[in-house]
């Protein structure tokens, strides 16, 4: 007899090609996490493929008694309780370099559009009038003329910083929990304390994780030590911002600008605090959405499929 192929449920979606070969191996259950059916799929599997939304949490857990690991296609894995699942016996695989090329490189499209304001023209043209006193008035900075920094270099904090050094030639400093040496980075680039990155900044872009003491890192007294023409620009995770104290900077013209990707709780509230103003971008969780990053992230299951099979997974959670 055959044997028995292993129930690996997916939660929230995949890409195409990695869930088609996914099925060539195993038993695929394609059931949303707030599905009525979810929880009687999740006792039956082996197997988890989840995304952003799904938290495995200690008491997910207990509804499932036949899961040997679960797959986070993605960077962050601050939805799942790893120490949970190792305490279970779960294994926890991600996708650490899926989405680098594609948040680094949407950083610096946010950059161009607060610091050179574009000022499209879409539905009619400007009057003469109103042309003219646009490029009479409109004036934008060089990235070249600029101080980036980085705070967090991990793998997308060095894209930010390849791009910013190597490509437009900034002035590039930064700061890690870890110690990371500058001369170790394949950029020129300065290791400073976050106090000295906040106050010389012109564009500080925010590339850390959700470890304990990363809530609200960056909150009232952090903004105040930056220059008031300096921008602010989000793409690693909600919780790391007071979304109200940088809406209070912006109002008072304390910050030139900032751009959001990610938000908490996301997506936003009705009343989240940024909404309005001219000078602040707000994105839906877009950075990584490439149709290549998106495929490199739904790769996860051949880690899934490595431990199903007894193997060592390529990416395990740290």
């Amino acid at each position: 007899m055959p044997t028995q192929r292993p129930i690996v449920l997916v939660a929230e979606g995949s890409d195409p090609v990695p869930l088609n070969w996914l099925k060539e191996h195993a038993d695929v259950r394609e059931v949303p996490y707030d599905a009525p059916e979810f929880a009687a799929e999740l006792a039956q599997c082996v197997g988890l493929l989840v995304r952003t939304y799904t938290k495995v949490t200690a008491k997910f857990l207990e509804g499932a008694p036949k899961l040997k690991v679960v797959g986070r296609g993605g960077v962050g894995i601050e939805n799942i309780d790893v120490k949970a699942c190792r305490a279970r016996g779960i294994e926890v695989v991600y996708t650490p370099d899926a989405n680098t090329l594609a948040v680094g490189d949407y950083v610096f499209g946010y950059a161009q559009q607060l610091i050179r304001p574009w000022n499209f023209f879409k539905e009619k043209a400007y009057t003469p009038k109103e042309f003219k006193h646009i490029r009479a008035s409109v004036r934008g900075r060089q990235f070249n003329e600029m101080t980036i920094g980085i705070l967090g270099m991990g793998r997308v904090g060095r894209r930010v910083g390849r791009i910013a050094a190597n490509g437009y030639g900034m002035n590039v400093i930064y700061n890690d929990v870890l110690d990371i040496k500058a001369d170790t980075l394949p950029f020129p680039a300065r290791l400073v304390d976050v106090e000295t990155l906040l106050r010389e900044s012109d564009i500080l872009t925010l590339h850390v994780t959700m470890i304990p003491g990363n809530d609200n890192f960056i909150g009232r007294e952090q903004l105040a030590m930056m220059k008031p023409d300096a921008i602010l620009i989000n793409t690693s995770r909600g919780e790391v911002l007071d979304a109200a104290a940088l809406a209070d900077a912006i109002r008072n013209k304390k910050l030139h600008g900032a751009a959001l990707d990610v938000y908490w709780p996301e997506p936003p509230a009705a009343d989240f605090p940024l909404l309005g103003f001219d000078n602040v971008l707000l994105t839906p969780h877009l950075a990584a959405r490439t149709g290549t990053a998106l495929e490199n992230m739904s790769w996860v299951v051949r880690d899934v499929m490595a431990v199903l099979n007894g193997e060592k997974p390529k990416h395990p959670a740290p």
